[in-house]
């Protein structure tokens, strides 16, 4: 979909690592799994979010392959 952002776990080399826990993808997911897909304006304000120290920086590094 155009215009999106799609961010999974399984697609994470660091799942299941230290950093995991430190990141906004498992903070927004509570720990429930799956994906996010975020359009601009919410990949936005998840920024400023994560700016003001209100939320984790994202971790995600996709695997290879």
């Amino acid at each position: 979909m155009a215009g999106t952002i799609e961010i999974s776990c399984d697609d994470c080399r660091l799942q299941d690592s230290e950093a995991c826990a430190e990141c906004v993808v498992t903070f927004l997911l509570d720990d429930a799994g799956g994906a996010l897909v975020f359009d601009v304006a919410e990949a936005r304000a998840v920024r400023l979010l994560q700016r003001a120290g209100l939320a984790p920086r994202l971790r995600h590094t996709r695997r290879a392959g």
